[in-house]
Formats: C-alpha cells, sequence, structure tokens
C-alpha cells in the first residue's frame, strides 16, 4: 500500500521522533533511479551504482535459494548484491552485478593453509559479474570478533567454494593476516587494485577507536594510494551469529559513525575521492535520506531485504532451523522460497523504496542526492528541545579539542 488512513500513529513530541524539513518549492527529478558513480582517478573501472543495494550476506549463512533470488531481484532492479566474506558462489551468477566482500577468512581467495592467494583473487576478480571489492576490517554485530559458519550450515558444497573442511564450525580470524598497520592495509588495497585490473576497492569497517580511523586516513595521505570508497557499518548492524554482549555493546552507532567519517574525511581533503557507504538498519526512504544527509552517498540493505525474501524474524538464524528457507541449508525448508517468485519481491521492494526516497527528495526541494544536508534534519531530544542532524553530528565534532588538535597537524 502506498497510503494510510486516520493519520500518524508515531508520538511527535516523545524524544527520539525524527523528521525532515519539506519545502514550499518542491521540485521534480528528472530520473526515476538514483545512482551515484564509484571510483576515484586511481581507478580505472568506476561503477554507477544505485544509492540503495543489498547488503552482506554470505552463502552459508544464507540458503542457495536465498542468494539466488537477491541476486535476481538485483539483475532485474540494476543495484548491486554484496557477496558476503563467503566467497562467490552459482547462486550469485544470476546476472545481478556483485560487490565481492572479502573477509579474514579469504575465503574465494586463499591457499591450503588459509593465507590469501593473489592467483586466486585475481581470478575471481576478474569476472565480469564483479564490479567492486570490498575488504572487510569490521563488522557492527561482532567488531573485533571473526565470523562464524555453524558446523550444520558447512555443507561440502558451500565447504568447497570456502575452501575449508565440510561438517565443522568456520570461525573466521578476528583480524588479517596480509597486514598489521595502516600502511600495510593501504597497500594490500593497492594490491587488490592492480590484480582486479582497477575495479573500485575499498574496505568496510565499524568504528571504534577513533585514532586508528585517523591513522587510516594518515597513511592514505602518506601513501597517495587512495581508496575509492569506505563502507561504515554501525554498530546496531545484524547477523544470524555473533555473541551477545558483543551485538550489544561494542561499535559505533551508524549515525554517529559516518558523521565521524565524514568530518575526518574531509579534515584529510579526501572526501572528492572517497565514497562512503552506510550500513546498518537502513530499510526505509527516510532511512537512506538520512544516511546520505550524514555523508553517505549510497547505502546498503540486509534486514530489508530478507523481509522481501520472507524473513518472519523467527530469531533462529544460527540453528539451521528457518522455517522460510532464507537463513538455512536444510533442503526440506528452502525448496519452499522459490528464487523467481521472491527475486521479483526484492525486485520491487527496491523499486518502492527508490521511488519513496524520490518522492521525499522532491517535496524537500533536494534536486540532487548531493543537495540532502544535514541541516534539514532534526530530533526531538527532550519535550523542549530540538536538534539538527547538523548541531548533533558534525557541530560538536568540530568543536572537539581531538579534532581542533587534528586540524592542528593538518595545518
Amino acid at each position: 500500500r502506498q497510503t494510510v488512513a486516520f493519520g500518524m500513529q508515531a508520538d511527535p513530541n516523545a524524544p527520539g521522533f525524527e523528521w525532515v524539513a519539506h519545502s514550499v518549492y518542491p521540485v521534480n527529478l528528472s530520473h526515476d533511479d538514483l545512482r551515484v558513480w564509484i571510483g576515484n582517478d586511481q581507478c580505472l573501472q568506476p561503477y554507477s551504482a544505485s544509492i540503495y543495494n543489498i547488503g552482506a550476506m554470505s552463502y552459508g549463512a544464507l540458503s542457495k535459494t536465498a542468494i539466488a533470488a537477491l541476486n535476481t531481484g538485483a539483475k532485474l532492479g540494476g543495484f548491486a548484491h554484496n557477496t558476503g566474506e563467503g566467497g562467490i558462489s552459482e547462486y550469485h551468477l544470476k546476472g545481478g552485478d556483485l560487490i565481492w566482500q572479502i573477509g579474514t577468512g579469504y575465503f574465494g581467495c586463499r591457499d591450503e593453509k588459509g593465507r590469501f592467494d593473489s592467483l586466486a583473487f585475481r581470478k575471481n576478480a576478474l569476472r565480469p559479474q564483479i564490479k567492486m571489492i570490498e575488504l572487510k576490517l569490521s563488522q557492527g554485530a561482532k567488531p573485533g570478533h571473526g565470523g562464524i559458519l555453524p558446523a550444520a550450515k558447512n555443507t561440502p558444497e558451500i565447504a568447497a567454494i570456502r575452501q575449508v573442511k565440510a561438517g565443522t564450525t568456520i570461525h573466521s580470524p578476528a583480524r588479517h593476516a596480509q597486514f598489521d598497520t595502516p600502511e600495510g592495509l593501504v597497500q594490500f588495497l593497492r594490491l587488490l587494485r592492480e590484480l582486479s585490473d582497477g575495479k573500485p576497492v575499498g574496505f568496510k569497517l565499524c568504528i571504534g577507536d577513533k585514532q586508528e580511523f585517523i591513522d587510516i586516513c594518515n597513511a592514505i595521505k602518506l601513501t597517495g594510494c587512495i581508496p575509492d570508497f569506505i563502507t561504515v557499518d554501525g554498530g546496531e548492524g545484524g547477523t544470524g551469529a555473533a555473541p551477545l554482549e558483543f551485538t550489544d555493546h561494542l561499535g559505533m552507532p551508524l549515525y554517529e559513525a559516518l558523521g565521524f567519517v565524514k568530518q575526518t574525511l574531509d579534515d584529510f581533503d579526501l572526501s572528492k575521492h572517497i565514497k562512503i557507504l552506510a550500513a546498518g538498519k537502513i530499510i526505509t526512504g527516510f532511512d537512506i535520506l538520512k544516511a546520505l544527509s550524514l555523508g553517505a552517498s549510497a547505502c546498503y540493505s540486509a534486514r530489508g531485504m530478507m523481509f522481501a525474501l520472507g524473513c518472519i524474524q523467527a530469531l533462529i538464524c544460527d540453528s539451521g532451523k528457518c522455517p522460510v528457507g532464507v537463513a538455512t541449508q536444510n533442503p526440506a525448508l528452502y525448496k519452499g522460497l522459490d528464487p523467481t517468485d521472491k527475486g521479483v519481491r526484492v525486485f520491487n521492494f527496491h523499486l518502492n523504496t527508490i521511488k519513496a526516497t524520490k518522492e521525499m527528495m522532491e517535496a524537500c526541494g533536494f534536486s540532487e542526492v548531493e543537495s540532502i544536508h544535514a541541516s534539514k534534519f532534526f530530533r526531538r531530544i527532550d519535550e523542549q528541545t530540538t536538534m539538527s542532524f547538523e548541531e548533533i553530528y558534525f557541530k560538536a565534532i568540530k568543536g572537539s579539542k581531538k579534532q581542533q588538535k587534528l586540524q592542528s597537524l593538518l595545518n
């Protein structure tokens, strides 16, 4: 349904309520799709990405029919599908654009000892379906903790794709073996760009220690190796298997992280070269606009796309008993998920979310994605106080002693 009856159900006077300022002079966007180019001057194959894409979910965590449906939807809608760190399967190759995510386990590009294999990487990276390469440093649901594939989900087929032993629980390392310094990270990204013949490369992280991100930006400036994008995953990001304490108490929430990353890239004069991608409970058009206002150029959605597949939030993703066939390797369960039917649902979810985003942009007078500004978004702090996102997420950063110190060093 595109309309609702009987008006607002939320309480606009409750702390936490958010809204965006509309304009008395709405605009008409001439294009239906909202896209952004990702790839700086060091990139030979820039990619025109939708501002809304399928977030990282591996084959293994999700069923073969779920992965096939997601990729089918991506093909129908012309948006990108992040593979997750579990490697590239035949179910990813249904015609949709792929963002190949590489985690600490180097699945799909590792040798028999689990170390990075440049030849295996190049073989996959040169596939025409692979449009971008994303190196995962950490994820919001369990930052500082490696991924987990339960033994029940580790079928012989999945084990072959990941180059691991079938029927065993697979723990990805908590950190990368290829580098242990900011300079090592950016040099590794340079290698990935060279091996992929110049496709866009970037890294994904959940912000923890702010100084570590500042150090990475400093290494980018010193080496001159500039990634094409940085994916910022909020601490509220989800997964099918993570320790409770990590899920609840580690990682900076998305909006604070976006504000910090955008301001830091500005301070290092890197924003013109590096696009920011945002992930973390981004489901609606309003969610997309909020992320874009804080510096993101495009967004990922995992939860929203799972809802389109038929997820009912049974909260047993790690058990292998998902009743709707999304997060299971049990044929009796996943055979009920028809990739053709669910692929159309994924396509329609993306189509209508973009449509809602576009209509809200028009109502607010945003003639292009770049004109979406944090000063137009507001949050009620208490019954008497409201603040704009610019005041909440940027002015506080600019006024901090640490940021002033950073600025003095840059000058």
